[in-house]
């Protein structure tokens, strides 16, 4: 599994990966139920890799985000993000201690949380992610 095939998709719980491409629309199976689907051009589908997290100083791109949870959690699902706002708000702040609380919500927070026990539960390895992007800048 690539992170830079994971995709989210307004609308559709979960996560999807990008399988293959149509002339009208985008193969993706989701990450949930192993079932495929096909989403056309009107539907609002965002790349994870191009999603970042506010912080202070700058933008953090959410791969850091879960790389550093990956650590933290030493590579186990996070806390569920059924959990409470206060709850999920301190974990998140424990991961990444400099983001910007009034441009990151509580509803952010909990969805990066939910993404990232998805992926780990679909069997994503961070660590090896890490090994992959330092070759590409070699």
């Amino acid at each position: 599994m690539e992170f830079n095939k994971i995709i989210a998709v307004t609308g559709k719980p979960g996560l999807f990966q990008v399988i293959s491409q149509s002339k009208n629309a985008v193969i993706a199976e989701s990450l949930i139920e192993n079932k495929r689907l096909a989403i056309n051009a009107t539907q609002n589908v965002s790349l994870l890799e191009n999603i970042a997290i506010y912080t202070f100083e700058e933008d953090v791109p959410l791969l850091n985000v879960f790389k550093a949870m990956f650590e933290n959690t030493a590579g186990k699902e996070a806390l569920s993000h059924k959990e409470s706002s206060k709850q999920l708000t301190a974990f998140f702040a424990e991961i990444l201690p400099n983001y910007d609380d009034e441009r990151v919500y509580a509803s952010n927070i909990k969805k990066v949380i939910q993404w990232y026990n998805i992926l780990i539960k679909a069997g994503m390895d961070f660590s090896k992610i890490v090994e992959n992007t330092e070759e590409v800048e070699k």
